[in-house]
């Protein structure tokens, strides 16, 4: 089959080191579906696993990990799809990746697609949905029924792909006061259209903006952004016992001692632990994508793909990968199977 990826030993560097492969097709274990990849999405994990040194003598790498596609050959274990079925998943970081033609997934972490959106918006949603369904409902210990309504939720970094979607989540389900920040007018804009109460500039002062609308404190704290620079403000901003959570990990040991006086607590989230692990609740990612899928085809909820390429080639791919590191687009970017019509 035909991927795109990195192959060991190459000392080309950044997207110019995404190459075509031709790869052995895949075989399913029990509980594998073997997919027909109908469109992916890039993330920033994409950027950082393509940076990673693979050293000569490794298995060439191939990145990505949302996908939408069709089920075409399922495991002798496999009980949830059939082939046929139209799926959606983000997969696993121990296994290849998704910027290929086919592609082997565990079925309990695959959801059915949302029928109301094509492959290329359904792409878009998969890791952002676990990853801000995960921080919101698991670690920060909010309400998915509305039992905390009118708390007020800080979202540092608003306008990515877990910021779009937690701002979604965080008003149908929660029915917070959501404040998210984004830095420029078009992703201000953007998190609005979410449905964000407030937004303000991360790049300016947090507090002095949140006064401005009457809050000195929130409830929560979800930090999609660096958690080192924000640490000390986020410790400042949450009320006593309150929660934070970060997804980007620390370059430095994080002063938790300025969450003593207000027994606050912090958690990281990391979407890829139960996978990572192999963890007996694997298959609630199954049933997180199929809540996704519901609040979509009900209109509650939109997908986050702004941007689509279409056709998965080196050159698309590479172009993908500048767009995100270069920032500016809010949403997800989608490279679509399929050309443009």
């Amino acid at each position: 089959m035909k991927a795109i990826g990195i192959l060991p030993g190459d000392s080309r560097l950044g997207g110019n080191a995404l190459t075509s492969l031709e790869l052995e097709r895949p075989v399913p274990k029990p509980r594998d579906i073997l997919v027909q990849v109908e469109a992916v999405s890039v993330n920033p994990l994409d950027i950082r696993m393509r940076n990673a040194p693979l050293e000569a003598g490794f298995q060439p790498r191939v990145l990505g990990w949302d996908c939408a596609g069709i089920v075409l050959d399922c495991g002798s274990e496999v009980r949830l799809f059939k082939p046929g079925d139209h799926v959606f998943y983000a997969g696993s970081i121990t296994r290849t990746g998704t910027n290929a033609e086919l592609h082997l997934v565990d079925e309990r972490i695959v959801g059915a697609m949302p029928v109301s959106l094509d492959f290329a918006h359904a792409a878009a949603l998969p890791l952002a949905s676990l990853a801000a369904w995960e921080a919101l409902f698991d670690r920060l210990c909010i309400s998915d029924a509305g039992e905390n309504s009118g708390k007020t939720l800080l979202v540092i970094g608003g306008s990515g792909g877990v910021g779009s979607v937690a701002i979604q989540l965080a008003k149908v389900l929660a029915r917070l006061q959501v404040v998210a920040t984004a830095s420029r007018s078009t992703s201000q804009a953007w998190c609005r259209q979410l449905g964000a109460d407030i937004v303000i500039d991360h790049r300016a002062d947090l507090r002095t903006q949140l006064i401005d609308y009457g809050l000195s404190t929130v409830d929560y704290i979800l930090c999609l952004a660096d958690t080192d620079y924000y640490f000390s403000t986020m410790a400042s901003l949450i009320k006593p016992h309150g929660h934070i959570c970060a997804l980007v990990e620390s370059a430095n040991p994080l002063p938790m001692n300025q969450l003593r006086s207000k027994s606050a607590s912090f958690s990281w989230e990391g979407m890829f632990t139960r996978t990572l692990y192999s963890t007996p609740d694997m298959i609630e990612q199954h049933r997180i994508l199929t809540r996704i899928a519901t609040l979509v085809d009900e209109g509650r909820m939109g997908s986050i793909a702004t941007k689509i390429i279409h056709g998965m080639t080196e050159v698309n791919l590479r172009q993908a990968h500048a767009f995100l590191e270069a920032g500016g687009i809010a949403g997800k970017i989608v490279i679509s199977m399929q050309p443009p019509l």
